[in-house]
């Protein structure tokens, strides 16, 4: 869990810098789904910063007042129960809607391929109808799984796409994912709803949750316990990196400036590694070893297949925003806040 160390704190207010015109978003009421992700949570943990009014949306507030602790006696502090499967019934107008409610954990996409998909699609259809009678802009944050898999070890650009087998369970994920963002542009084009979508590649941080079962979050998580990174592969694969606090500043910059039905790469490119990559950097920050294990079928089976995901972020890059955080200064912020 996290820690909100001094250096976490005077981090939340240095991304700032990298969010033009963030005057924009002053008195403005804005509603997080998904506050209690690894994302979204720190969103949180940014806009709390700001002179706005945050809505915290999540089922169980217990988990809400575990993550943010004092912060949700701040006056512009505000927890919504919500469902996102629900049409979100409230009285309050939004200005602006951030979409993360989403069930990203590798392990949970393949024993609950059904609510993965029907979390992303009618979540994101409830909030739409929300935002049609209400006015209100919606950022929805996908994923760069969307792109699916191709033969090159170029990155992908948001007019890329590539193959997606339909008939695997694992697609659940990416393929609930690119109907939400049809969804979003849908509503666009037949109820002028103000959309924006956002893909991140791989995000991590000290804000992971404890059931999160992807590399990017057993890494820092074993390593901080004292444990060696396991590799169940020889981890190969290209990725996109983005330091979590990279990753708000980059959401908080589209949702102010991105066009009304487009989609933005979110990509630090100083962080485009390979997998070993980002272990051997954990491994060097902790002192710790890198150990190859063989990966269980169940394992095998919840992994994403993209043997290259690295995004091309000039499009992110050309509102004004910039990344931060290296991949070594990411993963050494990472180990001093988490708990």
């Amino acid at each position: 869990m996290l820690k909100y160390t001094n250096e976490y704190v005077s981090d939340l207010k240095r991304i700032k810098k990298a969010v033009p015109n963030i005057e924009k978003i002053e008195n403005k009421k804005i509603l997080v789904t998904g506050a209690n992700g690894l994302i979204c949570s720190a969103v949180v943990d940014f806009l709390l910063e700001l002179n706005v009014h945050v809505y915290a949306a999540s089922r169980n507030e217990e988990k809400i007042i575990a993550r943010f602790q004092n912060r949700t006696t701040y006056p512009n502090f505000h927890f919504i129960q919500y469902n996102v499967l629900e049409f979100l019934e409230t009285d309050e107008k939004f200005d602006y809607i951030i979409h993360g409610a989403s069930n990203a954990d590798p392990k949970s996409i393949i024993n609950q391929p059904v609510e993965t998909m029907l979390t992303n699609m009618i979540g994101t259809k409830n909030l739409l109808e929300y935002c049609k009678e209400h006015f209100s802009r919606l950022l929805y944050i996908s994923s760069s799984e969307i792109y699916g898999k191709k033969e090159n070890i170029e990155q992908y650009n948001e007019n890329d796409f590539g193959f997606i087998d339909i008939l695997n369970p694992r697609a659940c994920y990416p393929s609930s994912k690119r109907a939400a963002e049809t969804l979003c542009i849908s509503y666009g084009k037949e109820y002028s709803v103000d959309t924006v979508i956002v893909r991140p590649g791989h995000v991590y941080g000290p804000t992971c949750t404890e059931k999160d079962s992807r590399a990017s979050s057993q890494f820092p998580r074993d390593v901080k316990a004292g444990k060696d990174i396991i590799m169940k592969s020889t981890g190969s694969q290209m990725r996109s990196y983005c330091y979590v606090l990279d990753c708000v500043s980059a959401i908080i910059a589209v949702l102010l400036n991105g066009k009304s039905g487009e989609a933005y790469n979110i990509s630090n490119q100083n962080s485009i590694v390979q997998i070993y990559e980002m272990a051997q950097c954990f491994a060097q920050v902790s002192g710790q070893k890198i150990v190859f294990d063989v990966a269980t079928v169940s394992e095998k089976l919840g992994y994403n297949l993209m043997e290259n995901s690295s995004l091309d972020g000039k499009k992110l890059e050309a509102l004004g925003w910039f990344g931060l955080f290296n991949m070594e200064e990411g993963a050494r912020k990472t180990l001093e806040a988490l708990q």
